[in-house]
């Protein structure tokens, strides 16, 4: 292994470079440095984030290691500033808030796992016990053990449904926010949302079904269902890498990759919110409003079809130079 002084001298030109651009670039790099300086700027701070781990481990103790954590300190801010500012609205719509929900498909896979799992024992649990089940599930859902006809217009006015609309969509917020919040303690708070509310959606479609109103509910559940519990799933999931960032931080340092994740999982959430509003705004009119089979099934897998349709579309990484050669 080298010398201390002649690793410096080697790799010196590298950080040097790595300093100059971030001196030159200031409080905007993105702006200030060309195209090429921003791409020489991505290749030095990883370079020089490389060569502090070295250092740590080859020269412990020694003052080029403080050197080298300040030129990383700054050139972390240059190039995650550069990348937060390049960002739009128009980006997050088009392509941000899909990627962050893909770019996790195992923790997709398993917050679905966690919500349809208990859904489907709930459900049948309820079909099989019913007298238990009623005593689980909040009264406000118990209804789905009353008589009703497939098709059935529920009588509710349009302000009514106006209200009910608001009501739904507030709730599907808090739902997603405490998914949010709950990936701080660990992830578990998290899961514990998805397996609660899958149990209990569950167990009132189990106790719909056992009272003979399996169709009627079909039909009046899917044209916001499919895209709602998608959201559910998805809202979870930005909770779980909240909480596996603490777990599992990777070669990243503990804090750096909770942060790093937190955004990237309120991200999530505030598209989702949006989402979450649309099929509201479905739950509310249409749902209540005893649409014909074949108009619920387009609307309800139309949505869930185009929600991620648009997932794996507009998820896929697409090429982004400047943002890109930013990357650690």
């Amino acid at each position: 292994m080298s010398t201390v002084d002649e690793f410096i001298a080697q790799r010196s030109p590298v950080w040097n470079e790595l300093d100059e651009l971030v001196q030159r670039g200031g409080s905007r790099p993105a702006r200030r440095l060309g195209a090429l300086d921003v791409r020489r700027l991505g290749r030095s701070y990883r370079a020089t984030s490389a060569d502090l781990a070295i250092a740590r481990r080859a020269y412990p103790g020694h003052p080029l290691i403080a050197r080298l954590e300040q030129l990383v300190r700054t050139g972390r801010s240059a190039v995650y500033h550069s990348v937060g500012r390049s960002l739009s609205l128009r980006d997050f719509v088009t392509h941000g808030y899909w990627r962050r929900v893909r770019e996790r498909g195992a923790m997709l896979a398993l917050a679905a796992v966690c919500f349809f799992g208990p859904a489907l024992l709930g459900g049948y649990w309820a079909w099989r016990d019913p007298a238990a089940a009623v005593a689980v599930v909040p009264e406000d859902f118990q209804y789905v053990t009353e008589p009703r006809t497939r098709g059935e217009d529920w009588g509710v006015s349009v302000e009514q449904q106006a209200g009910f609309a608001s009501q739904i969509f507030t709730n599907n917020i808090r739902v997603a926010i405490l998914a949010l919040a709950g990936g701080v303690l660990l992830g578990v708070g998290a899961l514990l949302l998805l397996l609660y509310n899958g149990l209990i959606i569950g167990a009132v479609m189990g106790l719909g079904i056992g009272a003979g109103n399996g169709p009627a509910m079909f039909q009046q559940v899917t044209a916001h269902g499919v895209l709602e519990l998608s959201l559910i799933v998805v809202a979870g999931a930005a909770g779980m890498r909240m909480g596996w960032a603490i777990i599992d931080p990777g070669t990243r340092p503990r804090g750096v990759a909770l942060r790093e994740e937190a955004r990237a999982a309120t991200e999530m959430v505030l598209g989702t919110a949006f989402c979450l509003f649309i099929a509201g705004l479905v739950e509310g009119f249409v749902t209540p409003s005893g649409s014909s089979l074949g108009f619920v099934l387009a609307v309800g897998f139309g949505l869930g079809i185009s929600y991620w349709g648009a997932v794996f579309f507009l998820g896929r990484k697409r090429p982004e130079p400047v943002t890109d050669a930013l990357e650690p």
